[in-house]
């Protein structure tokens, strides 16, 4: 009977998607078990790569829209639709990626570009909605999201506010009688891979405001301004896991549009129904780019582990580079094995094509040491 395995990568960041990762794992394995039953699970764990995982693996469809970037330019951008289910990609159009090195500054930068999509996907009869907020330019508290939503702001003065995060520092009024009424009716559910409050010294400001071109003046103005944004909006969201991620994104999601926040990866999971993927499978096989002690705390590979762990299904790990530690060999996985080569230059590991052969002879190795201990 043809061994059943699961191929569940994240992406290998810099140098391939998951599917081509998983696409040279299948390579190297079927040409030392040819006879493998093996399915291919892309995964994400809430940032760059949820879009591409779930609509491959859901069939959706891609639609292309023309919005505006962190910096209020047009751009085209896409996400997927399945059905009545939208799945969109923050990064795809307000995030830091898209911005060079000079222009990346969180006072300026707005999420306007996230609420055009959303709107987008409600114009196409959207009732659910499937966000991924990481990789964000922003800092805004979702405020430009909000306005292209329908919401006002207000500063003290009464005048109108347009969306950045300079701005978000002088909101003294909210008012979000004209929201989109179809948002009443959407379910909306976003994947986040951090869980931090707000603001405070593990908010939003504090943590990923430096990444994104913040000045510590900047870091201090905008943290300040998320508080006060928090008071006139009113309520406790400010304190919730995943209130801070995508630079207060979160926190508006839940405040404002009663969204509900989960771990990425559990969330795609459940997408993907893995839990009942798993049913026959003799062994599951994950991995990232970088493996290290940051893998286990909420990342694609630890959740692929945790639910297979559940189903007594073993699992190895493949890294493009493994960086060794005590919690790693503690882990749970059956085994960790690193894709390149000792002593190759990591430019050089990060080349698709070197990448590609790496994982495929690594593949190799793996399929080999496992026809050892079953045979």
């Amino acid at each position: 009977m043809a061994q059943r395995i699961i191929l569940a990568f994240d992406k290998f960041k810099g140098s391939l998607s998951s599917e081509q990762v998983a696409a040279a794992f299948a390579q190297g394995w079927q040409s030392v078990v040819p006879d493998s039953d093996i399915s291919i699970v892309p995964i994400a764990d809430g940032g760059d790569g949820l879009l591409q995982s779930l609509a491959t693996t859901l069939g959706a469809s891609m639609q292309s829209i023309v919005a505006h970037d962190p910096l209020h330019r047009s751009i085209s951008t896409h996400y997927a639709i399945s059905g009545d289910r939208a799945i969109i990609e923050m990064a795809q159009v307000s995030g830091l990626a898209l911005l060079n090195a000079e222009e990346r500054n969180p006072m300026l930068t707005s999420s306007y570009g996230l609420g055009e999509v959303m709107l987008d996907a409600l114009d196409r009869g959207a009732q659910h909605i499937i966000l991924g907020i990481g990789g964000s330019a922003t800092n805004d508290c979702g405020m430009g999201m909000l306005a292209a939503l329908g919401c006002q702001f207000y500063d003290a003065e009464g005048k109108v506010l347009t969306p950045s995060g300079e701005a978000m520092c002088r909101v003294a009024r909210v008012d979000a009688a004209n929201v989109d009424a179809r948002l009443a009716k959407c379910e909306i559910v976003v994947a986040s891979d951090v869980d931090n409050p707000l603001y405070g010294k593990r908010g939003a400001a504090w943590v990923y405001a430096k990444q994104k071109g913040a000045t510590p003046t900047m870091i201090d103005a905008l943290d300040e301004g998320m508080l006060r944004f928090a008071e006139v909006v009113g309520g406790n969201y400010h304190n919730l896991p995943g209130a801070g991620a995508a630079g207060g994104v979160g926190y508006a999601l839940m405040a404002l549009l009663g969204a509900t926040l989960k771990p990425g990866i559990e969330l795609v999971l459940d997408t993907l129904n893995f839990d009942m993927l798993l049913d026959g499978a003799q062994l599951v096989v994950t991995g990232e780019g970088r493996i290290d002690s940051q893998t286990l705390m909420g990342k694609g590979p630890s959740g692929v582990l945790r639910r297979a762990s559940m189903k007594g299904v073993p699992v190895v790990a493949l890294g493009g580079r493994v960086e060794w530690c005590e919690e790693l060999e503690n882990s749970g996985f059956e085994r960790i094995y690193e894709a390149t080569p000792e002593g190759m230059p990591l430019e050089e590991a990060m080349q698709q094509k070197t990448a590609q052969q790496n994982i495929c002879h690594a593949a190799m190795r793996i399929a080999r040491e496992w026809l050892l201990l079953h045979s």
